[in-house]
């Protein structure tokens, strides 16, 4: 059998190059996308040569833990087991902190850090009864550092790798790992579309002098939930290109 992975976010630039990589190792994808999109989620699909047997596109509102508990505990009795969970679905509300809304903060405080309670609650129990699952949180840089304009994006994604240690002394002796990758600027499309001389700006200030690849982030992944991980939990790991140490 193959092992089932879930991963939320699954057709943004990470969470593409995520579904993209478990698939070429052989792990089954349950891919969430927001609810309504599914006629973007099936282009999307379409456009990668995914096949039933690799994909199943999932509808879910990660910020909803009502639907969350319906529509994930539905798709324990029909699976029977999640192996690997990969919490990736993120938004951004940028602004200052003088000029934000608490609409602005709510709208990335529950799409960000309240949707790793929606999602990983109703799954949690199962995969500590299985054992030997993996639970990969997707965090940034900005979490560990802070940054200008997003005090809360940095909340949401500070409190991700609290919630990852806390929830990985739980998990341990289940054999249940929970770990955090904190990825650096990455090459996605929303980021490659700024302007030349803003993306200058960032590049110049990172070490290694560019961004990170979208596969470069999802290989990381791959290791966490690989078996070649089974004793690492509770940690984070950082693909920055030395923009944190720096």
């Amino acid at each position: 059998m193959k092992k089932l992975a879930l991963i939320t976010g699954s057709k943004g630039g990470i969470g593409s190059a995520i579904t993209c990589k478990l698939v070429s190792e052989g792990y089954r994808v349950i891919a969430a996308y927001y609810t309504g999109n599914r006629d973007c989620a099936e282009k999307w699909f379409k456009e990668q040569n995914f096949t039933d047997e690799q994909v199943k596109l999932f509808e879910l509102d990660v910020s909803d833990s009502a639907q969350c508990a319906e529509r994930l505990g539905a798709l324990l009795q029909e699976e029977g087991t999640i192996d690997v969970l990969v919490n990736n679905a993120g938004v951004t509300r940028d602004t200052v902190f003088k000029k934000m809304t608490a609409e602005q903060w709510h709208d990335v405080i529950n799409t960000n850090l309240n949707s790793l309670f929606n999602v990983t609650h109703p799954l949690f129990a199962a995969m500590c009864e299985k054992g030997n699952c993996r639970v990969v949180n997707i965090s940034s840089v900005n979490g560990l550092r802070g940054q200008f304009g997003q005090t809360n994006y940095s909340a949401a994604k500070a409190g991700m790798i609290g919630f990852s240690k806390a929830l990985a002394a739980e998990g341990a002796r289940s054999g249940v790992t929970v770990n955090v990758v904190a990825p650096g600027y990455t090459g996605t499309p929303m980021v490659t579309a700024m302007r030349p001389e803003v993306l200058e700006k960032i590049t110049g200030e990172i070490p290694m002098k560019r961004l990170a690849t979208p596969e470069e982030i999802a290989a990381a992944v791959s290791y966490l939930v690989s078996d070649a991980a089974a004793y690492i939990t509770g940690e984070t790991l950082s693909v920055n290109g030395g923009l944190y140490m720096h």
